[in-house]
């Protein structure tokens, strides 16, 4: 099991640097000076020049790469362009929105998906499994954002359960910051619990497909009985990496959804960022991103070592 995990932090160690590297120079050929962006069209050579020059933007491509690589480890994300104040205090503050955002679109997603999954798998080719089956197809190609649109329009303007948007802030309480975030929470979660749901169903047919289960029934269990001590577990396998996934993107792609409930989120700070190509913002923000995907990944992979014991044995 350790050489296992060791094996993975070395790969997320070497997908962190090579990511590093690329969201680096992907920011760095945008067309555009910060600094003349910042001063507008009508700033002096000169003053551009000094702002170059207290942004660090003269510097050549390598020290401005290591020393944001160097700032980025000792937790220095450096000063934002547009908003002069530290990048990682803005982040912070940003982050307190997405992750409990993305955290509540992620329960909701799998509390809905799994005893859906299970009980079209549970009852193939019967009205519940294409019952379920077409609720999940249409999940699946509805747009999030307008569903969102559609919950604005009856839970908040016509039924006024909800707020139609912005978000109170921690300090209110934190029941109404939940109930702030509960619409989005549910327009993330219903496209990603369809497919949740799908993959559980067909991961969950495969294994009551297999010798052993059909060797435990011979013996005597029940279909339920077989269902639940043997084969979930063994289909949970390709769940989890979805379930990894799905987190990564709740977390990264909630961009559209931040920006229609007006949340001052992680995806919403981008998007202004690169509209006011704040670079060292974008790159910041980004590179934190792909450090949460890497690590959710990292922890598929610790997962699937817990279910799967023929991973802890290295084979």
């Amino acid at each position: 099991m350790l050489i296992y995990a060791l094996k993975r932090l070395r790969s997320l160690v070497l997908s962190l640097l090579v990511a590093s590297v690329v969201i680096f120079a992907v920011i760095e050929v945008v067309p555009g000076d910060p600094a003349a962006f910042m001063l507008g069209i009508n700033a002096q050579e000169d003053t551009i020049a000094a702002l170059r020059e207290e942004l660090g933007l003269n510097l050549s491509v390598y020290q401005r790469y290591f020393n944001w690589v160097g700032g980025l480890l000792s937790g220095d994300f450096g000063i934002s362009y547009t908003y002069r104040s530290p990048v990682a205090e803005i982040v912070t503050e940003r982050l307190w929105v997405s992750l409990p955002l993305a955290a509540y679109a992620l329960s909701l997603t799998v509390l809905l998906a799994f005893p859906a999954g299970i009980l079209a798998a549970s009852r193939r080719g019967s009205v519940t499994d294409l019952s379920v089956m077409g609720f999940t197809q249409l999940g699946v190609a509805i747009p999030n954002f307008w569903f969102a649109m559609l919950m604005v329009l009856a839970f908040a303007i016509n039924l006024r359960w909800f707020s139609a948007g912005g978000f109170p802030g921690w300090d209110e309480g934190f029941w109404i910051s939940m109930k702030s975030l509960t619409l989005p929470a549910i327009a993330l979660a219903l496209p990603q619990a369809s497919i949740l749901a799908r993959v559980m169903r067909s991961s969950l047919l495969d294994t009551l497909g297999e010798d052993y289960v059909r060797t435990c029934r011979a013996k005597g269990l029940s279909k339920a009985q077989a269902l639940w001590r043997h084969a979930l577990r063994n289909a949970l396998i390709p769940v989890l990496t979805i379930i990894g996934l799905q987190f990564s993107f709740l977390l990264a792609g909630a961009i559209i959804i931040e920006n229609v409930f007006f949340l001052p989120g992680l995806g919403r700070l981008v998007f202004q960022s690169i509209s006011q190509r704040d670079l060292i913002v974008v790159e910041s923000v980004v590179m934190l991103l792909v450090f949460a995907v890497i690590l959710v990944n990292f922890a598929v992979d610790i997962a699937y070592a817990l279910v799967d014991p023929r991973l802890r044995r290295g084979r």
